[in-house]
C-alpha cells in the first residue's frame, strides 16, 4: 500500500512525492526528475502522442513511469501555453491530481499510481508536472479502434470501469477515447484526472458519458462503420448499468 505524499522543497519549486516510489527506483527527490533532458541523458525517454499536454514515457523497465507537463487548451493557450494563475498550493493542478490518484488507487480502482508532482511558482503564475506509474501492456481505446473493431465484451467492460468510477463519486473532467486504456484479459484502466474531483451524485455522470460519446464519434468519423456504431454504445451502456 502506498504511503501519503511527502512535501519536499527544491531549489526552485516544491515536490509532492511517494518516498517509496522514488526510493525503489534509486532516484533522489530532485526537480531534475521532471526535466525530459534528465531522462534523455539516461537513455530513458520516449515521447507519447495524443492529448494537448506534453508527455513522455520515462524510467527503467523495472520502474516505468509517465511524465506529463501540464499545458493549457483552448483560447487561453494563445496567451500562455503552460502557466496557471496562482491561488495557493492546495489548488496546484498536479498536486490535486496526485492526491486524487492516490485515493483512487487505494480504493482499488484501475488508475495509474502517482509517483511525484512538482510546481514552480513565478509571481502570480506557476507551471507544474506530474509523474505516474505507467500501466503496462495497454493501448488507448482510440488506438485500438484505429486498428480494428472491438469485441462486445470489451465495450461492456469499458462501461463497467466507468460505472465503478462514478460509484466512487469520481467526476472525470475529460473522459474521452484517448484516456481509456485497454489491456490483456479485458482489463480497462482510465487515466488523466486533471481537474477531476470526488463529488455527490448528479447530472455530471451523464455529462461524462456524453463527452465520451462525442469523442468516439469524432475519432470514428473517418474509420470503417464497424469500428463504432450505436450498437457498440448500447453495449457500453449495458455494462455501465449492470455494474
Amino acid at each position: 500500500m502506498m504511503k501519503g505524499g511527502q512535501r519536499i522543497a527544491t531549489a526552485t519549486g516544491v515536490m509532492l512525492a511517494d518516498p517509496d516510489g522514488i526510493g525503489n527506483a534509486r532516484l533522489g527527490a530532485s526537480e531534475a526528475l521532471f526535466d525530459p533532458k534528465f531522462w534523455q541523458s539516461r537513455g530513458e525517454l520516449a515521447a507519447v502522442s495524443g492529448g494537448r499536454g506534453s508527455a513522455w514515457f520515462v524510467g527503467s523497465a523495472a520502474n516505468p513511469w509517465v511524465l506529463r507537463h501540464y499545458r493549457r487548451g483552448g483560447f487561453i493557450a494563445r496567451i500562455s501555453e503552460d502557466r496557471y494563475w496562482w491561488s495557493g498550493e492546495e489548488r496546484v493542478r498536479s498536486f490535486a491530481e496526485w492526491r486524487l490518484l492516490l485515493k483512487l488507487a487505494q480504493r482499488g480502482l484501475s488508475v495509474p499510481k502517482p509517483v511525484a508532482a512538482f510546481y514552480r511558482r513565478d509571481g502570480l503564475t506557476y507551471r507544474c508536472d506530474l509523474i505516474t506509474e505507467r500501466i503496462a501492456h495497454t493501448q488507448s481505446l482510440s488506438a485500438v479502434l484505429g486498428a480494428g473493431p472491438l469485441a462486445e465484451s470489451s465495450w461492456r467492460a469499458i462501461g463497467v470501469a466507468i460505472a465503478r468510477l462514478h460509484r466512487e463519486g469520481v467526476d472525470h473532467a475529460d473522459l474521452n477515447a484517448h484516456n481509456i486504456l485497454l489491456g490483456p484479459g479485458g482489463r480497462v484502466s482510465i487515466v488523466d484526472f486533471d481537474r477531476g474531483r470526488v463529488r455527490e451524485p448528479g447530472a455530471w455522470t451523464a455529462r461524462n458519458l456524453e463527452r465520451l460519446k462525442r469523442s468516439l464519434e469524432k475519432i470514428s468519423a473517418t474509420l470503417p462503420p464497424e469500428r463504432f456504431a450505436l450498437a457498440h454504445w448500447n453495449e457500453l451502456l449495458a455494462g455501465y448499468q449492470a455494474d
